[in-house]
């Protein structure tokens, strides 16, 4: 009976070690699934971030592309108006440079007073085109 008693004891530790053995794979098993599980979720946060972040890029994206035409459309208006300036300067430079408005100028500026050499200065006249001015004048 020694052997047969040292049989069923070795067995049953057997048993025992085993059924050990399984409670620790279920439980690894489990652990396992529950890690799984939270990778599964945190994949899906990621990917629903990173389509937000998508999106976000889409609109800023499209946002740019408006501004940019905003902005084409408006340097070609600025330039227009460049333009539209220059020309406007160009035929103030002409009036200010024809003779009538020149001897306009010099014949106001003796009335009130000021000098040949003044108004030859502020005309961009020699002093003897002035003098000869107001000698026609008068």
């Amino acid at each position: 009976m020694s052997g047969f008693s040292t049989l069923v004891i070795f067995l049953t530790v057997s048993e025992l070690a085993l059924l050990l053995l399984v409670v620790l794979f279920f439980s690894r098993l489990r652990r396992s699934e529950d890690l799984l599980a939270k990778l599964q979720k945190n994949q899906d946060a990621l990917l629903k971030k990173l389509d937000f972040n998508a999106k976000l890029e889409q609109e800023l994206v499209g946002s740019f592309q408006r501004r940019q035409a905003e902005l084409g459309i408006l340097d070609q208006k600025l330039e227009e108006r460049s333009h539209h300036l220059e020309k406007l300067v160009r035929k103030a430079e002409e009036i200010t440079r024809s003779p009538d408005f020149l001897r306009q100028i010099i014949v106001n500026g003796t009335r009130r007073g000021q000098s040949p050499q003044a108004l030859a200065k502020a005309t961009g006249l020699s002093l003897d085109e002035v003098q000869l001015i107001l000698a026609q004048k008068g």
